[in-house]
């Protein structure tokens, strides 16, 4: 299994990640969820780039904080590989966003991930009942790398 990590320079202002820590709760829902043969790659981003990517895939010129691009489905899926497809995270959203929940940014990035690899296997969330299923899921795999 691997776990390609790409992190933005280091800046004084941007929070600092344990990508040691990132990496192996990575490939620990991998194997949770059946994918232990995978490959995944994870992309840490400034609010400029996520907004960009958002923009162009979703139509929604903002930062936002996670993004999933599957190889699974699509023209290029018979070419994939072992790769899943790329999980991008905004990291100064997600710092934010674990200011207001009062939590640490691991475990911010942590939760985001787990729902980036979700997304990428196909999991949704713009039905309720896919919400509930997803939000479930969510907590378990949560529940299952905490460490």
């Amino acid at each position: 299994m691997t776990v390609r990590l790409t992190l933005p320079p280091r800046s004084r202002q941007l929070p600092r990640l344990d990508s040691r820590l990132l990496r192996s709760r990575a490939v620990r829902v991998l194997r949770e969820v059946g994918q232990s043969s995978s490959e995944l790659s994870i992309a840490i981003v400034l609010d400029d780039e996520i907004a960009e990517l958002n923009s162009e895939h979703r139509g929604k010129p903002s930062a936002t904080d996670v993004l999933s691009f599957s190889l699974l489905e699509g023209e290029h899926s018979d070419h994939r590989g072992k790769l899943l497809g790329d999980v991008v995270i905004g990291i100064e959203t997600a710092a934010r966003q674990a200011r207001t929940a009062h939590r640490g940014l691991e475990e911010e990035v942590a939760r985001l991930l787990i729902h980036g690899i979700l997304h990428l296997l196909g999991w949704d969330h713009e039905e309720p009942a896919e919400a509930k299923l997803m939000r479930a899921e969510e907590r378990r795999l949560w529940r299952a790398i905490r460490s």
